[in-house]
């Protein structure tokens, strides 16, 4: 067996090939731009200031819509908004309703490597960017730690009237501990992991207990959720299944059969479907207000 010394020297020459810049999971203004100039789409990026927290959130925005729906984004961790390139280049969804993409506080270029592990103030600072912008008809679309967060923010916001989580990390019970995850809480060791993934030990160490803290609220999310998961999910198990369908009063469960953890960004078409359908739902209340 290799000594601890020597296991160590192994780590921490990986995690050095590996450097900072690489694994970051996150694109430049400039290169999202390029990007979506490519494909003749009109988006643009702003940044909504949360000045108690000194925190400036980065959002891309798409809204040639006519719709008055609007898709929220958040994706899960280690991540930035450019997860949802899949969506917010989808020219039949950008006819249907104004996009919007979050990287999440501590990633992309939102206070990159300024963790916030709280589920609530995550959400609040949320709810603050659906008034700022003044979003109207929400749908909020989480993928794994941004799945409870965005059923969360139907408990913050009166303005949000659909929630699709997909491989939603939201049973405290059955939250895993993933062994390399302590690398990012080791004082030894924190420094050389990549920022974007010291972000998300900081958030998956104190998930459960985050989830534990709002169990009791869920009874009052009242608008549709939709929870989406892959049978063959090997990193947040798919029997979340069964705690959503039991804490949410309005729940419809989507099984991917023979699929893992990362269909939000992988397999995007096999999530659009379900998207456009609770476009349709919300849209028909809006029509008959």
């Amino acid at each position: 067996m290799m000594p601890m010394r020597s296991r160590l020297y192994c780590l921490i020459f990986v995690l050095s090939f590996s450097s900072c810049t690489v694994l970051q999971w996150r694109s430049t203004d400039q290169e999202i731009k390029a990007d979506f100039e490519t494909k003749a789409i009109v988006s643009n990026l702003s940044y909504f200031p949360v000045d108690s927290l000194d925190l400036k959130v980065r959002v891309q925005h798409i809204k040639t819509s006519q719709s008055p729906i609007n898709v929220l984004f958040l994706h899960g961790s280690p991540s930035s908004l450019s997860a949802w390139n899949g969506y917010l280049k989808d020219t039949l969804l950008i006819k249907r309703a104004k996009l919007h993409a979050v990287d999440r506080p501590g990633y992309g270029y939102s206070n990159f490597g300024d963790e916030i592990p709280s589920i609530t103030t995550q959400a609040a600072i949320m709810s603050g960017l659906i008034e700022y912008y003044d979003l109207k008809h929400v749908i909020v679309i989480g993928s794994s730690y941004g799945g409870p967060l965005a059923a969360r923010l139907a408990v913050e916001s009166k303005n949000v009237e659909g929630v699709i989580m997909v491989s939603p990390a939201i049973d405290p019970q059955q939250e895993k501990k993933i062994w390399a995850s302590r690398f990012t809480q080791w004082w030894l060791t924190r420094w050389l992991v990549p920022t974007g993934y010291r972000v998300a030990g900081d958030e998956k160490t104190v998930h459960a207990k985050e989830l534990e803290r709002i169990a009791a609220d869920w009874s009052k999310v009242t608008v549709p959720v939709v929870h989406i998961h892959g049978d063959a999910d090997d990193l947040v198990p798919y029997t979340n299944v069964n705690y959503s369908r039991s804490v949410f009063r309005t729940i419809k469960i989507i099984t991917i059969p023979h699929t893992g953890h990362e269909i939000a960004w992988a397999r995007p078409e096999l999530i659009k479907p379900h998207v456009f359908a609770l476009i349709d739902k919300v849209l028909a209340d809006v029509v008959f207000e």
